[in-house]
């Protein structure tokens, strides 16, 4: 389903005005605290009615401000979660889930509750009331209900930003699980570099009310200069990989990538499985040689494809290694004391590789 939105709306003294068209499986909106994403969300979902504009989802429109067409929220076919679940207190998770279908023509129910229920892991859950519940467990009944409303477009408004970091850990799984094994798309808000890095497909980046760019992850985290200050040194390659093997005897797991074997500590999936890594621009360095005597166990050979200025003393290189771009950020006089120009071969010693597994 591709959702297409090319809206404008003032709230007070501040204004969006924002388009962009996305296809993927799970899209983000991404940028700083008060950058807008939240009330385009809200506009796609109906809260919101825009000043002017038009918004399609899966070539339904659902607003046309020329036209004169708005489609109410309850007509939309959109699931929404917020950042918080807003269960209700007196039912019973099972209530909650049942709730979210009501609401939906028996014509056009899809979903399935034993099919739902299996995929969030809440079977255990079903007895209980939300006050028995851990923040992570009410986020996905949540969801659940969410689902159960058999939606054509699911909307998540930072669904995480109230947990901590261990119930995160827990709930990111299902979100992947939910992207992968349903055909639901999702647009999904959030203002953090490794949600998105982890969870998306494409990217839109907002910044002041307008879209700054939009395209695929992978190109996205590359653009460090989209990113928000504070998330900058986070910012890199993002690979999608694969189980090679197992070392026991090291303790470690080789991924396969367009860009070559890559090592991590060992990982407890079996082999195939995808693995979706991070490779931070501040965590590789540039051999003009093939280093010897180091301790980094990645060495990922490739040319150089790019050279960007960036904050202060720092200029940005971009390494093609078999096709796969690994940005490096190093020091203007590093660059120059290598002699490091577009088209040179060079090799990309990657320190730390940050990895989630995709389930």
């Amino acid at each position: 389903m591709t959702v297409v939105v090319d809206i404008s709306h003032r709230l007070g003294d501040f204004e969006v005005d924002a388009c962009f068209e996305s296809a993927g499986r799970l899209t983000a909106l991404f940028g700083p605290s008060g950058s807008g994403k939240t009330t385009l969300i809200n506009m796609i979902a109906g809260l919101i009615r825009p000043d002017k504009g038009r918004i399609e989802a899966g070539g339904r429109v659902l607003v046309d401000t020329d036209a004169g067409r708005f489609v109410p929220k309850h007509k939309r076919r959109i699931g929404m979660v917020f950042q918080d679940a807003r269960l209700f207190p007196h039912m019973s998770v099972a209530s909650n889930l049942r709730y979210g279908r009501w609401f939906t023509p028996t014509a056009e129910r899809y979903a399935d509750i034993n099919a739902v229920v299996d995929l969030l892991g809440i079977g255990p859950l079903l007895d209980r009331r939300p006050a028995k519940l851990s923040g992570g467990e009410k986020q996905r009944v949540a969801i659940g209900r969410a689902l159960l409303a058999s939606p054509k477009l699911l909307l998540m408004d930072e669904p995480l930003a109230s947990l901590d970091d261990a119930r995160k850990a827990e709930i990111l799984p299902y979100i992947e699980r939910l992207r992968d094994e349903t055909k639901i798309p999702i647009v999904y808000v959030s203002h953090s570099i490794s949600e998105v890095a982890r969870l998306a497909s494409d990217v839109v980046v907002l910044a002041q009310g307008k879209v700054a760019a939009c395209g695929p992850t992978g190109a996205i985290m590359q653009r460090l200069d989209l990113l928000p200050a504070e998330e900058r040194g986070e910012g890199g390659a993002v690979l999608d990989t694969a189980v090679l093997r197992h070392d026991d005897v090291f303790g470690m797991t080789v991924l396969g990538s367009v860009a070559g074997e890559i090592r991590v500590p060992l990982l407890a999936v079996p082999v195939g499985a995808p693995v979706r890594i991070r490779i931070r621009a501040r965590d590789v360095m540039i051999a003009t040689e093939q280093p010897t005597g180091l301790s980094a166990l990645n060495i990922l050979p490739g040319t150089i494809v790019t050279i960007a200025p960036g904050e202060g003393p720092a200029v940005e290189i971009g390494i093609d290694c078999r096709g796969a771009t690994v940005l490096a950020r190093i020091t203007e006089q590093s660059r120059q004391t290598l002699k490091l120009r577009l088209g040179r071969e060079v090799y990309a010693v990657v320190k730390t590789v940050s990895f989630d597994r995709r389930i």
